[in-house]
């Protein structure tokens, strides 16, 4: 029983790596595989740690189960809409002086258009 409990903490540690890893690096995007993998994860942590008396990494766990259990109830309500990008992924980089219709005036400072200094 308690090499099933070890192998349960590691397990733990593998999915939560594992997931972090893939979203990390763009393999993977933080939606419903990511947030399953983190709640296994924290689960398998809850029961390792329990068994081990770390009631700090529990309660942190816990958190973790609730937090992942949270998003993938809301995941089951959002749909993606048409035309609207993934939350996460690379990010297009925008060049403001290059494009004259990105100039923001603020409060006292000069416009990137140049008609002030």
């Amino acid at each position: 029983m308690e090499l099933l409990l070890e192998l349960s903490g590691w397990a733990g540690a593998f999915a939560i790596l594992a997931a972090y890893l893939s979203v990390s690096m763009g393999w993977l995007k933080a939606g419903r595989v990511f947030q399953t993998a983190n709640l296994l994860g924290a689960c398998a942590f809850i029961i390792n740690g329990a068994f081990h008396e770390a009631w700090p990494s529990v309660v942190t766990n816990i958190a973790w189960f609730l937090i992942s259990a949270i998003a993938l109830l809301r995941l089951r309500t959002v749909r993606q809409l048409p035309g609207v990008p993934e939350a996460t992924g690379p990010l297009a980089i925008v060049d403001a002086a290059a494009d004259p219709r990105l100039a923001v005036r603020a409060a006292g400072a000069c416009e990137v258009r140049g008609d002030r200094q």
